[in-house]
């Protein structure tokens, strides 16, 4: 799996014009499922989400983490992560998993934040052409590799 984590001010997601989910402070995880993941990947990337020292303390450090400030969490699927153009123009997304086996994936992502969060977590729509306005604090970017980082 290849989450890029945004720290954010806020996040408002719309599919054909309807808001469809909204944070507040908190993190926006892009989310791209591969044909190599399983439940492993999505129970260490949950717990490694919710755990990210990237939020700031009251002397501007990032000492905090969304479970230790309450905030939010909004994970929108993008199976363009897997995206590879090492060759041509025409990018390939033949390591990115079937809708049959990223479904399960992405849902079990965030249902484990659920759990450990102990709140609901807001998604966006699989699969949907969806629009993302949102403010970046900081900027703030991570981006983490399940293949790589949990060899």
């Amino acid at each position: 799996m290849i989450a890029v984590i945004q720290r954010v001010h806020y996040v408002k997601l719309r599919v054909e014009g309807h808001l469809v989910s909204q944070i507040g402070k908190g993190l926006l995880v892009l989310l791209g499922v591969s044909i190599n993941d399983g439940e492993q990947q999505a129970e260490w990337l949950a717990r490694k989400i919710s755990q990210l020292r990237i939020i700031s303390d009251e002397e501007g450090k990032m000492n905090r983490s969304v479970l230790d400030t309450g905030q939010e969490i909004l994970v929108v699927s993008q199976f363009t992560l897997l995206a590879d153009a090492a060759q041509g123009n025409r990018p390939s997304y033949i390591k990115a998993a079937r809708p049959e086996q990223a479904i399960p994936l992405y849902e079990k992502v965030v249902a484990e934040l659920q759990i450990i969060l102990g709140k609901k977590v807001p998604t966006g729509v699989f699969g949907a052409d969806m629009q993302i306005e949102m403010v970046n604090d900081g900027p703030v970017t991570i981006c983490l590799d399940t293949s790589v980082l949990m060899k």
